[in-house]
């Protein structure tokens, strides 16, 4: 793909197919230390597939937002605009309304190029335009490359939570955007 500029814009069930596909290549580049690869493609299978991604697009308290550079998507994100389910998010994400980045992918040959922020900037514009006072997400606690990119787009550590990928269990902090 060439340098041309990326654009940022929300999803359709048309791009379910190609979203899916990016999922499936990121995903496993993002995965917790010591993920199986049985455990990663069970988790595809299960949360990034085109019929999940048909479901999230048809979600009204969700938003899919694609990266698109050259005419082909290079990193996705998604957003939830309802309350946390997990009690120990809910204990420490206390504004309300919330919205979760719950995933944020961009394709490794993307990476510097600003594919990343242009989503950032966009999910965090989205979610304050929808009326959320935060935006909070969850990374695993051995990701410090990703959690240097989100303390720079100013979200700080609320707390801890878990992760399940297939049959295993990881730490992630609970990060959080304050608006």
């Amino acid at each position: 793909m060439s340098d041309t500029a990326v654009i940022v814009e929300r999803a359709t069930a048309a791009d379910a197919v190609e979203l899916a596909e990016v999922a499936a290549t990121t995903f496993p580049l993002a995965c917790p230390p010591g993920s199986t690869p049985e455990d990663m493609a069970a988790f595809i299978a299960e949360v990034l597939s085109a019929d999940r991604f048909r479901a999230y697009l048809a979600d009204s308290d969700r938003i899919v937002l694609k990266a698109v550079a050259d005419g082909h998507i290079t990193g996705y994100a998604l957003l939830n605009a309802m309350e946390p389910a997990d009690p120990d998010v809910a204990a420490v994400i206390t504004l309300r309304p919330v919205t979760e980045l719950s995933k944020m992918y961009v394709l490794p040959g993307q990476h510097g190029r600003g594919v990343s922020a242009a989503l950032m900037r966009t999910a965090i514009d989205l979610a304050r335009e929808h009326g959320s006072k935060a935006v909070w997400l969850g990374v695993n606690q051995e990701n410090v490359r990703a959690q240097r990119f989100y303390s720079k787009h100013g979200f700080g550590v609320a707390g801890t939570k878990t992760f399940t990928v297939g049959t295993q269990l990881h730490h992630d902090y609970v990060m959080e955007h304050r608006f």
